[in-house]
């Protein structure tokens, strides 16, 4: 998984600079409310081509979760 496009992702669906700390990111902060975590769904699964089922869209509540989540869609 190429993890610079995971950045390059959720900088741009969530409106942040490029040399924000996103490992410390989480849902509910910077401009991550619940229609930017769609846009961000939305956005990870063109990107990469994949889709990601509805357990793992809302597990998805922080940077680090999400490498986790995608991992396995990645294979």
């Amino acid at each position: 998984m190429d993890v610079k496009k995971v950045q390059k992702v959720f900088c741009s669906s969530l409106n942040l600079k490029k040399n924000v700390n996103l490992t410390k990111l989480k849902y509910g902060d910077q401009n991550w409310d619940s229609i930017a975590h769609m846009q961000l769904i939305a956005h990870l699964e063109k990107k990469f081509k994949i889709a990601i089922d509805s357990e793992d869209v809302i597990d998805m509540s922080s940077y680090n979760k999400a490498l986790k989540i995608l991992k396995k869609y990645m294979k």
